[in-house]
């Protein structure tokens, strides 16, 4: 057995300056013969600097503007023959000329179509296209609308799918609305567009999830006495307001949403995934009388319903004449009603669609609540909203909430 009279010193390297040493000691033995110590030593020191270059000088993913080019040449590609991939031949001029991003869309179809690699597509070593829950089609989310509503920006063009993943992670996840269509607990004309409903209930649970109440929610406490303080405030001007800022005290979120085109809602009912009740309104009829029904009617599925199965969710048209195949509908209406004004009361005061405005006004008077809801009783009731137009409140809720 041999050994070295004068063993070559190797060490770990840790530094530029011992990475320099190294590549000198690298060059010197450039010429050792295979199998003598020194070619033994070129290996070592050659692993070694390779395993410091990985660390300190990692070779970056090409440009992905160059990959397409790349492939383009490859296949003998055209800017025609990208248009299938990217949208349309202004669109594949603006992509080429670093002009126009590429889109999650765009990525898609260049890496399943062309084979380019997510990750060079991405700009993320060993990244990965994001799964399509469900299979969306991202293109059917109502954007004009909601940039009108200034829920996105306005620049939403070819970004369908970046903008509302964006929205989905702030409503706490895709799960926290797709559970609510799947199951028959939605109020809803069967015309309505679902991919706007869907947006809708994201924006509503955004809003919450990014609005911090002074206190958190305790279950069981949606008592008919904390009703009772809840429907007095309809008295002042600024009931509604004043509804918002006492159920934020109680642990509840009560959110004015406007309606997306083609939803017909009035309101909803959910929670976040804390047990935090949500209420959404969209006041699509912006009067007082319709303001404090729908609130007190998405209470009752809070108080009756979501406090037992709180991964349930409530979207209503109440404009749905006849909810007799919902029992948990005719449910959330009676107990509104009964908290609005108690039925005993209403039976003893005899109020009726030929009472008088006097009449109406001395009863909401007795029971310290809104003329309004007194006004709406006899309407509903009777199924003809042409009564006491001048009672309810047109046109009064909305700027409170401007």
């Amino acid at each position: 057995m041999t050994t070295m009279t004068n063993p070559i010193p190797i060490k770990p390297i840790k530094s530029e300056a011992d990475y320099d040493a190294a590549l000198e000691q690298i060059a010197v033995l450039m010429d050792a013969g295979p199998g003598t110590p020194e070619a033994d030593a070129l290996d070592v020191l050659a692993t070694l600097v390779e395993n410091y270059e990985n660390q300190h000088y990692p070779i970056g993913l090409p440009d992905p503007i160059s990959a397409i080019r790349f492939r383009m040449e490859q296949q003998e590609l055209s800017q025609r023959d990208l248009i299938p991939f990217i949208g349309s031949r202004s669109k594949v001029s603006e992509v080429l000329s670093g002009k126009r991003s590429l889109s999650l869309q765009m990525i898609r179809n260049l890496h399943q179509g062309l084979g380019i690699p997510a990750d060079v597509l991405l700009q993320e070593p060993d990244a990965t296209l994001p799964e399509n829950p469900q299979n969306v089609d991202w293109s059917k989310f109502p954007l004009p609308a909601m940039a009108k509503q200034k829920w996105i920006e306005s620049d939403f063009s070819g970004k369908a799918e970046e903008l509302m993943r964006d929205l989905i992670e702030r409503a706490g996840g895709y799960s926290s609305v797709s559970t609510m269509f799947c199951r028959k607990n939605s109020h809803i004309r069967s015309k309505t567009d679902s991919y706007a409903l869907k947006a809708w209930a994201f924006q509503l649970l955004a809003m919450a999830r990014e609005t911090s109440l002074p206190t958190s929610y305790r279950p069981g406490s949606l008592t008919p006495e904390l009703m009772q303080q809840l429907v007095r405030l309809s008295w002042s001007e600024s009931g509604p307001r004043l509804a918002q800022e006492f159920l934020a005290r109680n642990g509840i979120h009560l959110i004015y949403l406007p309606h997306l085109p083609q939803t017909h809602l009035d309101g909803a009912a959910l929670r976040l995934s804390d047990g935090t009740p949500v209420i959404g309104l969209t006041l699509r009829y912006d009067r007082i009388d319709n303001f404090w029904f729908c609130l007190f009617h998405e209470l009752a599925h809070q108080a009756l319903h979501l406090e037992f199965e709180p991964t349930d969710s409530y979207l209503e048209d109440l404009s749905i004449a006849d909810p007799k195949n919902e029992p948990k509908e005719l449910e959330a209406d009676g107990w509104a009603s009964e908290q609005l004004i108690p039925n005993d009361l209403w039976a003893a005061s005899r109020i009726t669609e030929h009472s008088s405005i006097v009449d109406i006004k001395e009863f909401a008077n007795r029971l310290q609540i809104h003329p309004a809801i007194v006004a709406g009783r006899i309407r509903k009731l009777t199924n003809n909203y042409h009564l006491f137009n001048q009672l309810v409140g047109h046109r009064q809720v909305r700027t409170l909430f401007a």
